[in-house]
C-alpha cells in the first residue's frame, strides 16, 4: 500500500504545485522555440553564416513543411479548427466556470499551443505567397522565432502567476 500512495504522491492532480507541470512547461516551449516550420534554429544560424549547403538545406524543409502544411490546412483546415475550438471551449468552461486545476493548467498549455500553431500557419502562407528564399526567408524565420520567445516569456509568467495564486488560495482555504 505505501508503494501506491508512493506513485500516486508522483502524479498529483494539483497540476500548479506539482514539479512535473512545470517540467512539461518548460520542455514545450523549449520545443516550440527550437524549431521554426520544422527548421531546427542552429539550421537557421548555419544557413546565415555560411550559405551553401546549409542554406539549400534549410529552404528544401521551409518548402517541404510549408508545403505540407498549407495542404493539410486547404483539405481539411475548417475541421482542425473546429474540433480545436470545441476541445478550447470545452476545458475552458471545465477551468474557469468548474474550477477544475488540472483543466486551468492544460489551457494554460493548449491556448498558447493553438495560438502557435496559428503564427507558424500565418508565416507559412506568407512565405508561399511571397515565394521567398535565402537572407529573406532567414529574416522572416528568425523573426517568427523571436515572437514565438515573447509569446513564450508572456506566457510562462501568466501561468507562474496564476499557479501561484491558486497554489496560495488551496493553501490558505485547506483546499
Amino acid at each position: 500500500m505505501a508503494l501506491l500512495d508512493n506513485i500516486l504522491s508522483l502524479i498529483d492532480m494539483r497540476s500548479f504545485s506539482s514539479v512535473w507541470f512545470w517540467i512539461v512547461v518548460a520542455l514545450f516551449w523549449s520545443a516550440v522555440t527550437h524549431t521554426v516550420l520544422g527548421v531546427s534554429y542552429d539550421l537557421i544560424v548555419q544557413a546565415r553564416k555560411k550559405g551553401g549547403q546549409p542554406l539549400a538545406d534549410m529552404q528544401a524543409l521551409v518548402e517541404i513543411h510549408t508545403r505540407r502544411m498549407l495542404a493539410m490546412v486547404r483539405h481539411v483546415g475548417h475541421w482542425i479548427m473546429g474540433f480545436v475550438a470545441a476541445v478550447l471551449s470545452l476545458i475552458f468552461v471545465l477551468a474557469f466556470v468548474y474550477g477544475l486545476e488540472m483543466a486551468q493548467a492544460l489551457f494554460l498549455l493548449l491556448l498558447p499551443l493553438t495560438i502557435t500553431r496559428l503564427m507558424v500557419l500565418r508565416v507559412a502562407f506568407r512565405i508561399e505567397r511571397e515565394r521567398m528564399h535565402a537572407e529573406k526567408l532567414i529574416q522572416v524565420l528568425l523573426r517568427h522565432r523571436l515572437w514565438v520567445q515573447l509569446l513564450g516569456v508572456v506566457i510562462i509568467f501568466i501561468t507562474a502567476i496564476w499557479g501561484m495564486m491558486r497554489v496560495m488560495t488551496a493553501s490558505v482555504l485547506s483546499i
